[in-house]
């Protein structure tokens, strides 16, 4: 919890009220035994009826305080906590926004949801409960057993010679637990996944009959976290019953012990009376003690978790800015060089320029890199050699802001809000009427008419739209801020021939100052483009004109023949 104390920090006067509270609740709790004590062993023997009804009326204060007081805490813990939680939840999920395409993939969405969810839950129960029993068991422990050597030292010693036991199953349990639960919320990440993946493919599972081995899939991982969870479990459940039998063994000894002293006028019958209510206070002071440290061991755990996201190093800087080059192109990559994972080159050597108002297509098999271009242009990624260039200044020294503002984007696997058409449109953009009903008629979106206008209410993950629409909802969307640079990224599969048609057309008329460019598996949909990249491997085999490339790579030409046939390429 060390490394989230700036968080904490700020709330130290608030959570300082809180302890004192329970402090004086604790105290006045205290009270209460030995304020018995006097009353049986002194005044009921001598009759004093006013002084019974006056230490009754002081129990009573005591036991009215010490509840209004806990209640009080109480309500000032779940708050103070609950503060520090949002706080702790906002930066983490500001910094989970602000972590590189490699960071994250290194994280893992699921780990980042995990983290996001029952990770500060852990830490928000942990803050809770060691204001509520941080300070009260404690002090019902140290108070009770000095009351207890004041009243009589030879019953409390044997209460004190149980307590080294407990300590270390205390010990044992906490030095255990913390690396079974760092494992258990590891092991939730990838239950988190599992179940994310079924519910996303859900359509594509039960089309291919998957549902048995999807099944199969999650007993797997959820018999993996049960059973680090069993093993969690075992290991602290053994200090409550510990703790109960050392103490309800401490607690017979001291009847049997106390009894012998009376008898033999050592003591009275009032100091075993009160030694109970003592011992019983010690006894869940113990286990509150003990449910503190296995919360601790999670919540450790947990904020380890949280805290190596938030200090994880800015990965993608801004360089400091250059001078650009005069009449440089609008779009450049010189010598680009670049892997995910470090093992093979995802892209190799690549170099090509756009003016302002081109259109590049990108062709080639799965896996080629073409959506890793898109990813270099976006700087989602930096590249490993080579530079990527806007307007000659080097995309590295443009602010973030700045630079993607220069888009409009369409993703392979993009999605939609619930909400209405126009919020998916305009995407918390200020943006005005006119510029959404311009972009979704040169997205060819006609549909949206027909479906009720703007307002026509989407649902979650835009389920009430057909493939089709949903592609040109979203070019009407990268449209829609009239961007300097627009990319799609194979977002015309669903659309028909003809609307594909309609849409390049609109494009080249509507938006002549954006320069495009085009992910596709379609060559008429690339046909038409400036420049045309055929890769494969990450390698560049083809590039020029559509009528270029019919007569230079043998790769296109075959892709252009088999899709649109020799006959209609020859007119």
């Amino acid at each position: 919890m060390t490394r989230l104390e700036r968080y904490i920090h700020p709330y130290w006067g608030f959570i300082f009220l809180t302890l004192l509270i329970k402090l004086l609740g604790a105290v006045t709790e205290l009270m209460i035994p030995w304020l018995m004590e006097i009353m049986l062993d002194e005044k009921v023997p001598a009759g004093d009826t006013a002084a019974i009804y006056l230490y009754g009326g002081l129990m009573l204060l005591c036991a009215l305080g010490c509840l209004g007081g806990n209640i009080l805490a109480n309500r000032m813990s779940a708050i103070s906590s609950g503060r520090i939680t949002k706080a702790i939840r906002h930066d983490l999920f500001e910094r989970l926004q602000h972590l590189s395409a490699r960071q994250m993939d290194e994280l893992t969405v699921p780990s980042a949801e995990s983290r996001l969810t029952s990770d500060t839950y852990n830490i928000n129960q942990l803050l809770a409960r060691l204001q509520r029993m941080g300070v009260r068991a404690p002090i019902l422990l140290v108070g009770g057993g000095a009351m207890m050597l004041a009243m009589d030292a030879t019953l409390a010693l044997v209460l004190l010679a149980l307590l080294p036991i407990i300590a270390l199953v205390v010990y044992f349990v906490t030095k255990t637990s913390i690396p079974l639960y760092t494992r258990q919320q590891t092991v939730l990440d990838k239950v988190v996944r599992t179940v994310q993946e079924n519910i996303t493919g859900i359509r594509l599972i039960k089309a291919l009959s998957k549902t048995d081995y999807e099944k199969q899939r999650f007993h797997a991982v959820n018999g993996e976290l049960t059973q680090v969870d069993m093993k969690a479990g075992i290991v602290t459940a053994i200090t409550n019953p510990t703790a109960s039998l050392v103490l309800n063994l401490g607690l017979t000894l001291v009847v049997l012990i106390g009894a012998y002293r009376v008898n033999s006028g050592a003591i009275r019958s009032g100091v075993i009376v009160a030694f109970l209510q003592y011992f019983t206070m010690i006894l869940n002071a113990m286990l509150g003690i003990t449910r503190i440290f296995v919360m601790w061991s999670k919540g450790e755990a947990s904020a380890n978790r949280v805290a190596d996201v938030l200090a994880t190093p800015e990965d993608l800087t801004v360089l400091p800015a250059e001078a650009s080059e005069d009449k440089a192109p609008h779009i450049e990559f010189r010598d680009v060089s670049f892997s995910y994972t470090g093992i093979g080159k995802n892209i190799d050597c690549l170099s090509f320029s756009l003016k302002r108002g081109q259109t590049l297509g990108i062709l080639g098999p799965t896996g080629s890199g073409k959506s890793t271009i898109l990813n270099l242009l976006l700087r989602l990624y930096d590249p490993d050699s080579g530079t990527v260039l806007i307007d000659g200044q080097d995309i590295r020294t443009i602010p973030y802001e700045e630079l993607r503002k220069k888009f409009g984007v369409v993703f392979q696997n993009d999605f939609l809000t619930e909400g209405t058409v126009a919020d998916n449109i305009r995407f918390f953009r200020e943006l005005d009427a006119d510029a959404l009903t311009r972009a979704a008629e040169a997205a060819q979106a006609s549909f949206i008419a027909e479906k009720g206008g703007m307002d026509a209410e989407v649902v979650v993950r835009g389920n009430n739209l057909s493939g089709g629409q949903k592609q040109r909802l979203l070019i009407a969307r990268a449209l829609a801020g009239d961007p300097e640079i627009l990319i799609l990224d194979d977002s015309s599969s669903a659309l028909d021939y003809q609307t594909d048609a309609k849409l390049r057309r609109a494009l080249r008329s509507g938006y002549r100052d954006t320069t495009t460019v085009l992910v596709a598996q379609r060559v008429s949909s690339l046909r038409h483009a400036d420049l045309i990249l055929v890769l494969q491997d990450g390698c560049v085999i083809g590039a020029g004109s559509h009528d270029d490339l019919m007569e230079t790579c043998e790769e296109y030409r075959i892709i252009a023949q088999t899709q649109m046939g020799a006959e209609k390429e020859g007119a």
